[in-house]
């Protein structure tokens, strides 16, 4: 008798059409239509398949990867590749970290800034004549006025540079144009949550590094560099959510052990303009392995939807064709609004006092967390990440004095203590008592424990 294995891999091949990476993903489409795959099935191993289908590894990979994107496929850790449910949408991390019951008098869970510190549109939007028309659908995707202000400011000399709609979208288009089904990639732990789930559904194996002060810890990326990594994603500025930054000497360190590795660096710098120091990036001693992408929302507006990503050209040309194939161009109406704000003189003194008053209300709040015995880490940005002794109970507390603060668990790949997150940023006033309720909530015990 056939093992179940045998049996599923009898009922693809009957039913592949061409040996290619689409015919495979016909074949697979049609075997789960005619009741041979059920959701929950979990598919024979790339090689395996492969062998028994005489095909070559790589063309499996692909077709699991366009399976994965339509959502047909799905990693399930050690059970490897699964045929999905679609029958409901599946709850990723992201919606779990901001998930909540009810509206909050005091929501401190989103991590979106403040909107009484952005800029103001006024001159901005009094400039526009008109929305301008491009001479052609393929014309460069940056206005050149644009193009030159970001390379004034950006932290090294590029080899390409475009403007993409938002970081996600950016790590987005990188990331589905670069990797391959099973491809491992490293990110930090804890990291964030949206790009987790874009890994997950762009079927990567996905390998979580720990974060110390000065960024992602060198032993334990070396040991994850033992097996092929295909890129390595991190935050090198007020990292969300522990807003720790990366320290020049850390970023030497880390080039060091990737410089004879075939993986790309990629870098989503979406403090951006609301940094502190200088910005460290990677690509200033690998710029041949090095994307860096800096976003805009958090300091001049998130409805904006614009960040500049730059690296290799053969990386950004691959970004720039993908995007032909959807919207072509971030809006250059929004890009020339960006140009405003990025030179007028009142503009850039608003974002200033920003970077400011975030900074401020970040070193009040650790402080006053301090004071309560609650020491959190990190340097810059508007989160903190705050240890509790239990996550559902200082959720629980907090929720019962209108306080909403975003749950740790969605945030963490490696085995650890349990935290939420906090955006201080958004604290513009009573700081010292919400500190305090925080604080209160981060002893409190589970159900049937005492708050210690």
């Amino acid at each position: 008798m056939p093992t179940p294995s045998k049996e599923l891999i009898s009922g693809i091949e009957t039913r592949l059409a061409e040996p290619t990476s689409k015919g495979l993903a016909a074949a697979v489409g049609r075997a789960i239509r005619d009741g041979v795959l059920a959701p929950g099935d979990r598919l024979p191993p790339i090689r395996e398949l492969a062998h028994e289908l005489a095909l070559s590894p790589t063309t499996v990979s692909a077709a699991w990867a366009l399976l994965t994107r339509a959502g047909t496929l799905r990693t399930a850790g050690r059970r490897g590749t699964v045929v999905a449910d679609t029958s409901a949408p599946r709850t990723g991390r992201y919606q779990q970290a901001l998930e909540k019951p009810a509206a909050f008098p005091l929501d401190l869970s989103t991590g979106v800034p403040d909107e009484e510190l952005l800029p103001a549109l006024g001159g901005a939007l009094r400039a526009l004549t008109t929305a301008g028309t491009p001479h052609s659908y393929l014309d460069d995707p940056v206005l050149p006025e644009l193009r030159e202000v970001l390379l004034a400011s950006w932290p090294y000399e590029p080899e390409a540079l475009t403007v993409v709609d938002g970081a996600m979208d950016g790590l987005e288009l990188v990331l589905r144009s670069r990797l391959q089904y099973g491809d491992r990639v490293v990110v930090e732990h804890p990291g964030f949550p949206p790009l987790l789930d874009l890994l997950e559904a762009l079927g990567a194996v996905v390998v979580g590094v720990p974060l110390d002060s000065e960024g992602i810890e060198p032993g334990p990326l070396e040991d994850a560099l033992a097996e092929p990594i295909a890129a390595v994603v991190l935050q090198p500025r007020a990292q969300n959510p522990t807003g720790a930054s990366t320290s020049p000497a850390r970023a030497s360190v880390l080039a060091d052990l990737l410089r004879d590795h075939d993986v790309l660096v990629v870098e989503d710098d979406s403090a951006s303009a609301l940094g502190g120091p200088a910005p460290v990036t990677l690509a200033t001693h690998l710029p041949d392995q090095t994307v860096h992408l800096r976003s805009y929302s958090k300091s001049h507006g998130p409805d904006l939807r614009l960040a500049a990503l730059s690296g290799p050209a053969p990386v950004v040309d691959g970004v720039r064709h993908l995007r032909q194939l959807g919207q072509g161009w971030s809006s250059r109406l929004l890009q020339r609004i960006l140009l405003h704000l990025l030179t007028d003189p009142g503009s850039r003194a608003e974002v200033e006092a920003a970077r400011v008053e975030y900074a401020a209300r970040r070193t009040a709040f650790v402080d006053a967390l301090a004071a309560e015995g609650v020491e959190v880490g990190g340097v810059e940005g508007l989160n903190v990440w705050v240890p509790v002794h239990d996550q559902e109970a200082a959720l629980v507390r907090l929720a019962s004095q209108g306080i909403g603060v975003a749950a740790g668990s969605p945030f963490q790949l490696l085995p650890d203590d349990p935290h939420v997150r906090v955006t201080c940023g958004l604290v513009r006033e009573d700081l010292p008592a919400v500190a305090a309720a925080v604080a209160a909530a981060a002893r409190t015990g589970g159900w049937g424990n005492r708050a210690r």
